[in-house]
Formats: C-alpha cells, sequence, structure tokens
C-alpha cells in the first residue's frame, strides 16, 4: 500500500487539487445564483432567449 501511495502521489495531489478548484467554482455559483446574479453576458441581441431570461 505505501508503495503504491509512493509510487502514485503527484497523481493524487494533482486530482486533490482540482477537486478542490471545481467545488470552489460550484460554491461560488451557488453563492452567485441565490443573489440573483446572472452569468450572463448582458447581449441579448444575439441569443435565441434574448426576450424570455431577463424581466423589462
Amino acid at each position: 500500500m505505501l508503495t503504491w501511495l509512493s509510487a502514485n502521489i503527484a497523481t493524487i495531489l494533482i486530482s486533490l487539487a482540482l477537486v478542490v478548484i471545481v467545488i470552489g467554482i460550484i460554491v461560488v455559483m451557488r453563492r452567485d445564483k441565490k443573489k440573483g446574479k446572472s452569468t450572463c453576458g448582458g447581449n441579448c441581441g444575439h441569443c435565441p432567449m434574448g426576450g424570455s431570461c431577463h424581466k423589462q
């Protein structure tokens, strides 16, 4: 077990770092959604759903 762990420590650390980054992004997106912020760029002229996503 210890030899496997030492042989794969770089992969394990990189994977853990990526998981932490993804979780951080999800937390920020959920927090922004609760605050009512939109990830939309706001240029509704080029969007097929332009008239339905923003309240007038």
